[in-house]
């Protein structure tokens, strides 16, 4: 399972990232989303979504083995073991790999919990094999 996304249906309205951060961070703050919103100027309304593809490319390079696999067979970040290394975030190939120490004392990423989909108003999100 894979979190999809269909940039030509994203309004930008951030509403996914807002609650990826809840989920994460329990703060309503879209700078500490696991997704990413890239605004297409001077086209105004024109975003490009970047999500996890859970390849796992970022767990395989992780030196404390920091990055598992939950329930939902995502990768996650155990924040309690990242080191912030950043060994992670060059790997991920779609850029959605986050170290910002300023923000956060790990690294984080989507754990595929949905929050994101289930605030989609234009169904620009999904999850699926």
């Amino acid at each position: 399972m894979r979190l999809y996304a269909d940039s030509a249906k994203c309004s930008g309205c951030r509403a996914c990232m807002v609650a990826c951060s809840l989920n994460l961070f329990q703060e309503s703050n879209p700078k500490k989303a696991s997704l990413n919103l890239i605004p297409h100027f001077p086209a105004p309304g024109v975003y490009e979504m970047k999500v996890c593809t859970q390849c796992g490319d970022c767990a395989a390079v992780c030196p404390t083995e920091a990055i598992k696999l939950n329930e939902r067979g995502a990768y996650y970040v155990d924040f309690a073991e990242c080191n912030l290394c950043e060994a992670c975030v060059p790997e991920c190939p779609e850029d959605v790999m986050f170290v910002r120490a300023e923000l956060a004392n790990a690294a984080w990423k989507c754990d595929l919990c949905g929050d994101c989909v289930s605030v989609c108003g234009t169904s620009a999100l999904w999850i699926d094999n």
